[in-house]
């Protein structure tokens, strides 16, 4: 066998090595001009190629080729091919295809070289429609040709094919060949059939190094990180490709350390480290963020003289971005004389992930070629830092521009249509996805569930859902989230209850994403339940799982369930200071979110515009009112932090229970902004406390304007006119809703007994222990008026007669719902009920009897605050 034929027994067909088989192989099967002046001209034709081979250089081979034609030299079947070859070699497979076609006759060599340039370089199907075509030829393929394909079948992914290709390895006995079935270990590997791959492994009765070294690949490149450790130490011998597998396997795994341990084992043992292992291992420092470790290996890296080939120095650009240290990064970057495109993509990466857009996008500007990485890169880094409108427009861009968008650009730019809510553009870009091909994408999928969702078209999301072949957690995590954000808590915790049963385990953003669905509900026992799952993963100290953790027990009511969790924190960050601050906002405790501002303000933690919502809360459910003015003061002169319409909101309801109803009307029309729906609604709420007609009536009519569909703005009216006793205007406003077809929302309470929720709406018969409801309900009604309590006919919006205004106020869904759970729940327990209206007057006066006669804890969350109903008293003193 010529040397040349040994040269090609490697993982893949090489093209190079196919120059001196051409001449060995046409040698013999090719008649050739007898002229001496023709043959010495073919000779030094095929040399001349031969060194454009070497160089690489089509152009120089562009040259030959024109000469040979311009000369009317007729080059043999051994001419025809090397310039086949010379072309496919160059990196010019459509040159190569055009010789190819024109040959008069062709041999074995003449279509092995062009099948093996389709595999290499593509289009794949191209090289297995020309295999077809040699084989009605009469030509059988030999184990080289088959060498070149199965990388086809492969790459195509065509099962048919491929069985084709193996029966015919099969059939010649080639599969004991060393060479054909270290090609096999690798093809299977590449489809995903590691247990074939192992079969043709143990049945070899010869193994290489290759052949270990394939099996191992095969192993990490399908995340069997295990099986190929224990297949690692048995090799008899490691190489250099051997160790670098498996530092690139943990890494890929997630555990960067054990790269970083075996690279330092590997030069122990005396292998000396290629570009690929160093890129690995840096890599692996980069996920780990260890700048010292780099660093060390960028001086390994100097000594070995490998600093200026374009792989490490690009895995070096990377991992001192990733640490953090972009000056590094930068001066390497502008050193690097061989960059490729890769080089810049990485750059403007290391730009985007430590925050300086602008100093990515005059990168981006400067880039002499853009791929479909650089402005996916360039789209991720807008939307990662909140420009998604800049994000979109780069996308568009990157459309005009020809690029075709992959998968990961998708996942890039679908999160800043969700971030801004553009419901229009996401839907444009879906359909962009499905012309794509890539909706069942798992990334692209899973953003698209996220964008529906925080879009408010839930059922979007869900038929997205649906239609995923495979969820994995960030599918289950995504869809949840929707549910939660959506106030679709029932449903965010069936499904993640189908999650589980599925065997898909949570993960820390999974149980940070159900954990609001309980706290919307007041689901506690569900949340508890979550909560020794998270015990149980070992979760209990990421900080967001435990923010999580502390936001749900206080809108569970069980504040102090949520200031243990909070003072057992290992870590701390701005979310978790806020979800406590806001806790006691929400539970009239004023003093103590006051206190708690302080103590982050010294611990070093910068309040934020939501800190700043749960302060000014705190102030306007205490009735802070000079502390309110002091912190809306200083959010902007102190801390630069712009009042939002938000904040507004808080000073005007600030103002109005404090009764400077006039007041906060000339705050509202000194505001820089125009005020919303939700900031005159604040006032209009006031007046209803206040009994001030004149004014309630005037901020009516801007809400009537700004919101007309909105039932609670004329509902809030009609109690300001109830209470004066204006049955007239009560039904002026009821023929306005006629008229505007405007349907008032019913008043819903929600009550969790044994781990499952339970809905009641105002006068409901539907439940089946109606009857014992009704029944606790007239008992407790004589008890309170025994005890001196007095129905407040105002919150009556009826002109009825007295007895038929106690039997509409003795039915509010809050009555219900208590009487429920004293009936289902144990002696002693404490009551928790949520509604989404403000709690009434009546009830309210009601709840605080009730609390006292029967001797329990009652906790209201109304759409306000928390009520904790105590021996006849109220934590908010009255004052909500």
């Amino acid at each position: 066998m010529p040397h040349s034929l040994k040269n090609l027994e490697k993982k893949t067909i090489s093209l190079a090595s196919l120059t001196p088989w051409l001449h060995h192989r046409n040698s013999t099967t090719n008649s050739v001009n007898n002229d001496d002046s023709e043959q010495n001209s073919s000779s030094q034709y095929l040399r001349i190629l031969q060194g454009c081979v070497a160089k690489k250089s089509v152009s120089e081979g562009k040259l030959i080729h024109a000469h040979m034609t311009q000369r009317g030299f007729r080059p043999g079947r051994i001419l025809e091919n090397a310039l086949v070859n010379m072309y496919a070699k160059c990196g010019s497979v459509a040159e190569a295809r055009r010789v190819f076609d024109q040959m008069s006759e062709r041999d074995a060599v003449s279509w092995t070289v062009m099948i093996a340039a389709y595999a290499k370089r593509g289009p794949a199907k191209e090289a297995l429609e020309l295999f077809d075509e040699m084989r009605h030829t009469g030509i059988e393929p030999d184990r080289f040709l088959i060498a070149s394909v199965l990388p086809a079948c492969a790459k195509v992914g065509s099962l048919d094919r491929w069985t084709e290709v193996q029966d015919q390895i099969f059939k010649n006995g080639w599969q004991s060949d060393a060479f054909v079935s270290n090609l096999l270990i690798e093809m299977y590997a590449k489809c995903g059939k590691m247990a074939d791959a192992r079969q043709v492994f143990d049945k070899m009765s010869k193994r290489n190094l290759v052949s270990w070294n394939a099996m191992i690949w095969g192993y990490v490149q399908n995340g069997d990180i295990d099986e190929a450790m224990e297949l690692f130490w048995k090799m008899p011998k490691r190489d250099v490709v051997s160790w670098t597998a498996m530092i690139a396997g943990w890494g890929q795994n997630g555990c960067s350390d054990i790269s970083v341990e075996l690279y330092r084992q590997m030069k122990q043992a005396g292998v000396r480290p290629n570009s690929k292992t160093f890129a690995c291992v840096l890599r692996a420092c980069a996920n780990m963020a260890a700048l010292e470790q780099g660093k060390e290996i960028h001086e390994e890296i100097l000594e070995s003289g490998l600093q200026s080939d374009v792989v490490v120095g690009n895995a070096l650009v990377d991992m001192y971005a990733k640490c953090g240290s972009i000056e590094d990064a930068q001066e390497l970057f502008d050193k690097m004389v061989k960059g490729n495109v890769v080089t810049w993509n990485t750059m403007i990466s290391g730009y985007v992930q430590n925050g300086f857009i602008e100093e990515a996008c005059k990168l981006f500007q400067r880039m002499p070629s853009r791929n479909v990485v650089s402005w996916t890169a360039m789209i991720a880094g807008y939307a990662q830092n909140g420009h998604g409108v800049e994000a979109l427009e780069v996308f568009w861009r990157m459309q005009r521009a020809g690029v075709k968008p992959n998968a990961k650009t998708f996942s890039s730019v679908l999160p800043a249509c969700a971030n801004l809510a553009s419901l229009e553009q996401g839907i444009e870009i879906h359909e962009e996805i499905k012309r794509n091909g890539l909706e069942s994408d798992a990334f692209v999928g899973n953003s698209l569930v996220d964008m529906y969702a925080k879009c408010g078209r839930i059922e979007n999301a869900r038929n997205v859902f649906d239609r995923m072949g495979q969820r994995c957690v960030i599918s289950w995590t995504a869809m949840i989230a929707g549910y939660a954000q959506n106030g679709e808590g029932e449903d965010a915790l069936k499904h993640f209850q189908q999650m589980q049963l599925e065997g898909v385990k949570p993960n820390s953003n999974t149980l940070a994403s159900v954990l609001p669905a309980c706290a919307n509900l007041a689901a506690l026992g569900q949340g508890m339940e979550i909560h020794k799952e998270i015990v149980r993963s070992g979760l209990q100290s990421n900080v967001i799982v435990a923010s999580a953790l502390v936001d749900m027990y206080a809108k569970c009511g069980s504040i102090e369930d949520a200031r243990n969790i909070f003072d057992n924190m290992s870590e701390r960050n701005v979310v978790s200071w806020n979800a406590m601050i806001v806790g006691y906002a929400m539970h009239g405790s004023g003093n103590e979110a006051i206190k708690l501002f302080d103590q982050m303000q010294c611990s070093g933690t910068n309040p934020d515009n939501i800190t700043f919502l749960g302060v000014l809360s705190a102030c306007c459910h205490a009735g802070l009112l000079d502390k309110g003015w002091q912190y809306f003061r200083d959010m902007s002169q102190c801390h630069r932090i712009k009042p939002s319409m938000e904040h507004y909101g808080c000073m005007v309801d600030l103002l109005g229970r404090a009764g400077c109803l006039y007041e906060a009307h000339d705050f509202i029309n000194r505001m820089p902004i125009k005020a919303n729906a939700n900031v005159w609604g604040s006032l209009l709420g006031a007046c209803r406390i206040h009994r001030n007609v004149d004014l309630g009536k005037r901020v009516a009519g801007h809400l009537f304007e700004l919101d007309p569909s909105n039932a609670a703005h004329y509902v809030l009216l009609s109690n300001i006119y109830a209470a004066a006793g204006r049955w007239d205007d009560i039904q002026n406003v009821r023929k306005m809703m006629k008229d505007r077809k405007v349907k008032k929302k019913p008043g819903c309470c929600w009550i969790e007994v044994r781990k499952q929720v339970h809905a009641f709406v105002v006068g409901d018969r539907s439940y089946p222990q109606t009857q014992e409801i009704y029944s606790k309900l007239a008992e407790l009604s004589k008890q309170m008026k025994a005890a001196g309590y007095v129905p407040d006919m105002q919150f009556v919006l009826n002109d009825v007669d007295e007895e038929q205004k106690t039997e509409i106020l003795g039915y509010h869904s809050e009555k219900l719902a208590i009487a429920f759970g004293l009936m289902n729940t144990s002696p002693g327990t404490t009551i928790r009920v949520i509604k989404n209206l403000r709690v009434c007057g009546d009830c309210h006066s009601a709840i605080k009897f009730i609390s006292r006669i029967v001797g329990r804890e009652i906790i209201v969350r109304d759409a306000n605050r928390f009520h904790h109903f105590k021996d006849g008293k109220c934590s908010c003193g009255d004052y909500w």
